[in-house]
């Protein structure tokens, strides 16, 4: 494996560890397979999660310790994310996060939620991997599509 691959791995797995899409747009731009894209994507997305449940436990006692008044509670997004939580729970919130909270928050809802950290790992980690085949092969095929009709 050459320093080229490699930086072209990184890169996959930092912009899905931002944002889950990124990962498949980045592999294609970079010219990777298909496969290595969705476990590049994978592995950034679990980056994220790790990094932000043991952080996320740490900053939420920052907050409680500093904070004189409990913060806003109700936003559209956190109506969102507990109507997801009340019917499907850390199951349901794992499989929105590559469709709608992105890793970062999707691990924070479920870090919020006071889920065990094995549960978040486990069920990030399935729905991460069955997100990042399907957004991966889809990404490949829309451009094969694309470059065909050209």
């Amino acid at each position: 494996m050459s320093t080229n691959d490699l930086l072209k791995y990184l890169s996959v797995a930092l912009a899905s560890a931002l944002k889950f899409v990124g990962g498949p747009l980045t592999g294609v731009a970079l010219g990777l397979h298909w496969l290595e894209t969705a476990l590049c994507t994978l592995i950034g997305m679990m980056f994220s999660v790790v990094v932000v449940t043991y952080v996320g436990k740490a900053v939420q006692v920052l907050i409680a310790r500093w904070r004189k008044k409990p913060g806003r509670r109700f936003s559209a997004a956190s109506r969102r994310a507990v109507r997801i939580w009340k019917r499907f729970g850390i199951i349901g919130i794992a499989i929105m996060t590559p469709l709608l909270f992105t890793p970062i928050g999707g691990t924070i809802i479920a870090v919020a939620f006071r889920v065990p950290r094995p549960s978040i790992f486990l069920w990030m980690l399935l729905s991460g991997s069955v997100w990042a085949v399907f957004f991966s092969y889809l990404t490949y095929r829309l451009v094969f599509f694309q470059i065909w009709f050209k």
